[in-house]
């Protein structure tokens, strides 16, 4: 299986149809990045920056650090928005500031404004030049060069489902949903939504599928390591014609050195998992690739 993966990894177009003269992704329309999506015997990985990156000194959820992983080959990007005091929605992780920006308190306590005096840290904690940016930043910087999955976080599913409309952007938007209801929303309020799903159990795949969203516009969260779960999982989403991910950041990203994760992100292919989401999506990439 590894074997196949990689041959299509370095042969076939990297995750889909990149400018000829960039890493960048675009896509004519929902149907394009729906195709991109499924899965095949021939589906070569697809790397996802989780939070963007960590690597290289750059402040994760950050345009900034996309932008990096681009120089090095196609990617997308899992970013999580959150709510200001003045319901401006931001590119932010933690309710709270402290670890990844100067500030102090919760997000939701600060207007746009206040929280533009603050600057963004990276991974070591050390302050850099970045500063926090809007969801309507990121959908404008993400057009025609990558897709962006957005997380669930305080912001209510009616203002994503708006500014992905405002924005034109079911051609390089997906949904992130941990539940059947939160689909339905998505998919009732646009049919032409994508989808990340939260799979763990079969079971909840065929709750997936009796609520009528479609197998075509979905790929599937099965898990953070390989074991029998996980693989029974990705079977049975490769016997569907699914994409499955699964997450390097809370296992594999932190084994101790780079050869080691490079190993595990090699197997977890060889497992046949065609998606991966690391916080360090240029090494992963790198190592399934086998060169820079």
């Amino acid at each position: 299986m590894i074997n196949s993966i990689l041959i299509a990894f370095l042969t076939c177009t990297l995750h889909g149809q990149p400018d000829s003269n960039t890493n960048y992704l675009s896509f004519s329309d929902h149907e394009a990045l729906f195709h991109y999506y499924r899965y095949d015997k021939n589906s070569a990985p697809i790397v996802q920056g989780h939070r963007g990156t960590r690597e290289d000194g750059l402040p994760e959820n950050s345009i900034a650090a996309m932008e990096h992983v681009l120089k090095h080959f196609p990617a997308v990007f899992e970013i999580d928005p959150r709510l200001t005091k003045d319901s401006v929605i931001v590119v932010f992780h933690d309710d709270r500031l402290e670890r990844t920006s100067t500030g102090t308190g919760r997000v939701i306590d600060y207007t746009w404004r206040e929280l533009q005096q603050l600057h963004l840290k990276n991974a070591k904690g050390e302050i850099t030049e970045y500063k926090i940016n809007t969801l309507a930043e990121a959908l404008e910087w993400a057009r025609g060069k990558t897709v962006l999955v957005l997380d669930k976080k305080d912001v209510p599913l009616k203002m994503i489902a708006d500014i992905i409309r405002k924005y034109n952007a079911n051609n390089y938007v997906i949904n992130m949903v941990r539940s059947t209801e939160d689909a339905l929303f998505y998919y009732r309020d646009d049919p032409r939504r994508m989808f990340s799903v939260s799979i763990r159990k079969p079971e909840v795949f065929y709750e997936y599928m009796k609520a009528g969203i479609p197998k075509t516009q979905m790929f599937a969260c099965i898990g953070v390591e390989i074991n029998d779960d996980t693989e029974n999982l990705c079977r049975l989403m490769r016997e569907n014609g699914i994409r499955c991910l699964m997450a390097m950041a809370p296992v594999y990203d932190r084994l101790k050195t780079p050869d080691e994760r490079a190993q595990a992100y090699r197997k977890v292919v060889g497992m046949g998992v065609t998606m991966l989401e690391s916080d360090y999506p240029i090494a992963t990439g790198v190592a399934i690739k086998g060169e820079r």
